[in-house]
């Protein structure tokens, strides 16, 4: 079977995430990289993507070349990454969508609620994939665990608690540090620093886990260096469509902490912990029983588990294969689409443009609400409620 011909945005020399979508995106052999704008020099980026065996034609100087190239091929890409800056995301995925591309974009996938919105009509209308790059779900465990919560094996959710705690931006010494500073700047990170960077990550884990969807939420957001006009610390408590409770909490003050993504959710008849940084064990402990330790790639689990579990037990598994676990996904969607057929159900899983706008809804909630000490706030986007 050929190779589904996959193009990169952004993502260039230096850059922290463009390896990791190019590792992952050719781990399976799924896709071959056929084109890129990968830097936004134009020279300097059609020399890179050239190093990385791009044909000269097809190492790109900026997005808009590469779409009329693209457009005017017999065989263009079938799917594009957009791993630009956060606030080119919307221009550059409603392009390619409106161009009939089917689009990964890095989060946030816009800056408003509105282009939001609008993304989510537009991949409607053209029946084409607009995916949110929420890789954390493509762990193999996480999947389990969604699949666990699923078949009641916890029984009806009650609570669930989740963190994205880190502490690398506690140093107060950095506050003109350039790679730091626009984070917390309004005028280039918008109305959010913390939550917006992190949290959505623990808040889409939430709603990808649970099957459910915040509904309400109320925030205490606080500038622990008192030169950021934009939160570095965030509690967050929210209620969800299907009757649960959660607590969220997210950080780049945590002296100690270093990713600090963790998920646990708690039912009438057992719970479930997972953390990131030891992503082999889910912790399973039934009501009046004892704590078990599911480890990925052992026999028995789910199909969603055993699809997306890539090395053999007891060896540590990364970041990047959750990442190429999205790209499977996106691999067997655009090839069932292709063949006319239904997509595998324990593939169907990659993060929509409706997870996208739902995170970008509840950024401008929180913020809101921080402002607001605390009140609640519906956190659903418009065209949702």
């Amino acid at each position: 079977m050929a190779k589904l011909k996959w193009g990169m945005i952004g993502g260039g020399e230096g850059s922290q995430i463009g390896p990791a979508h190019r590792l992952s995106a050719g781990l399976d052999g799924y896709f071959e990289f056929a084109a890129g704008a990968l830097d936004h020099r134009p020279a300097a980026g059609r020399e890179f993507g050239q190093r990385l065996g791009l044909s000269q034609d097809r190492s790109y100087g900026d997005w808009r070349e590469m779409l009329e190239g693209e457009c005017g091929r017999d065989e263009p890409i079938d799917l594009v990454t957009v791993a630009t800056p956060n606030a080119t995301h919307f221009e550059i995925t409603k392009a390619f969508l409106e161009a009939g591309f089917h689009v990964l974009c890095e989060k946030p996938m816009t800056m408003t609620v509105e282009e939001g919105e609008e993304i989510v009509r537009l991949a409607g209308s053209t029946g084409k994939i607009c995916a949110v790059n929420y890789g954390y779900s493509g762990y193999s465990l996480v999947r389990h665990m969604k699949a666990m919560v699923a078949r009641a094996d916890i029984g009806k959710v009650r609570l669930v608690m989740a963190e994205f705690a880190h502490g690398h931006h506690a140093d107060a010494a950095d506050a003109d540090n350039p790679r730091i500073r626009w984070r917390y700047d309004p005028a280039q990170a918008g109305v959010s620093a913390a939550f917006a960077d992190c949290g959505i990550h623990a808040l889409h884990m939430v709603s990808f886990v649970t099957g459910q969807q915040v509904e309400q939420l109320s925030a205490d957001i606080v500038s622990c260096i008192p030169s950021r006009e934009l939160e570095d610390d965030a509690m967050v408590n929210f209620r969800m469509d299907g009757g649960t409770v959660g607590r969220l909490w997210t950080s780049a003050i945590a002296i100690g902490r270093q990713h600090g993504l963790t998920l646990q959710v708690f039912g009438e008849t057992g719970g479930l912990r997972w953390a990131q940084e030891q992503p082999n064990q889910l912790f399973y402990t039934p009501l009046n029983g004892r704590m078990q330790v599911i480890e990925r790639g052992e026999t028995n689990l789910s199909p969603e588990a055993d699809r997306t579990t890539r090395i053999t037990i007891g060896h540590a598994e990364g970041m990047p294969l959750a990442f190429a676990n999205i790209y499977a996904d996106l691999a067997e969607a655009i090839r069932a689409e292709k063949e006319g057929r239904t997509v595998d159900a324990a593939a169907n899983l990659y993060p929509r443009a409706s997870d996208g706008l739902r995170s970008m809804a509840a950024v401008f909630a929180v913020a809101k609400s921080g402002k607001s000490n605390g009140a609640w706030i519906d956190a659903r986007p418009p065209m949702f409620r």
